[in-house]
């Protein structure tokens, strides 16, 4: 795959925490991400809701580097994610140098992801002991730290198979957190949970919202996003449609796409 073309620099006063200028992205013939520009700013939530096969869970991958991207560019706080520029070309990082980008974003996706053979203290403390070099006993007082936040200090010592699948993503949230993350992404991160457990996780997520934390959030979870979200996007075929103040697009959307599908989902 060729590289994508070097996008002018968006500059570094006044900057965005995390812009998105251009973006395209396509599996072999079939476009994904169709020209995407957007924008989001420190302490902001913002939330993107679509039907399947929109584009959304792309968007947050190519964010985060787990998927490359064909053309655009992506900075966090002014630096440019994932690439070098060679002139007027750009060069992609290697994945040393990816993954040292990739530690300021914390990630938390459908599936909990968590190691079955280690505790909960230990999957948390695992990224910051093992990536970030720090102290074991300054890693455990944090994951202790973060186990009470996300309502399961009396779980450290439990294994994921002994927790719910609340439990679970709350144990995930915290992990993400772990690393100290600028922005934290979550993909649909209630879709896999039975719907008594979704509350559970959410609640944690408005507390992450509340500290002041920026956050991107696919959801189906229309009345969090009326809630918690600062702004609200809708995708579709690739394209953000429409955005907005979340009461606005969930109340009047104004285009007949963003019409046609909160008709079925609200």
């Amino acid at each position: 795959m060729s590289s994508p073309s070097a996008p002018v620099h968006p500059g570094t006063v006044g900057q965005p925490l995390l812009r998105m200028q251009n973006v395209s992205k396509s599996y072999g013939l079939h476009p994904v991400l169709r020209d995407v520009t957007l924008s989001l700013e420190r302490g902001e939530v913002m939330c993107i809701i679509g039907p399947s096969g929109s584009g959304k869970s792309t968007l947050l991958r190519c964010i985060n580097h787990l998927e490359t991207i064909d053309s655009g560019g992506l900075y966090l706080d002014g630096v440019l994610m994932g690439y070098r520029r060679r002139g007027d070309k750009l060069q992609e990082l290697g994945e040393r140098e990816a993954g040292r980008q990739r530690r300021k974003i914390g990630m938390v996706f459908q599936n909990f992801n968590l190691f079955p053979h280690l505790s909960v203290l230990d999957n948390i403390t695992l990224g910051p002991v093992k990536v970030n070099r720090q102290p074991v006993a300054e890693s455990r007082r944090e994951a202790l730290d973060l186990l009470e936040l996300v309502g399961l200090s009396a779980k450290a010592d439990a294994y994921p198979r002994q927790l719910s699948g609340g439990q679970q993503q709350r144990v995930a949230i915290a992990r993400a957190m772990a690393m100290k993350p600028e922005l934290m992404l979550f993909d649909e991160p209630t879709s896999a949970l039975d719907p008594e457990l979704v509350g559970e996780v959410l609640d944690v997520m408005r507390r992450l919202a509340t500290d002041g934390m920026t956050m991107a959030v696919v959801t189906h979870e229309m009345g969090f996003a009326r809630e918690v979200g600062d702004r609200l996007i809708f995708m579709d075929e690739g394209r953000i449609v429409e955005e907005g103040h979340p009461r606005d697009v969930l109340t009047n959307p104004r285009q007949p796409r963003t019409q046609n599908f909160l008709a079925k989902v609200l």
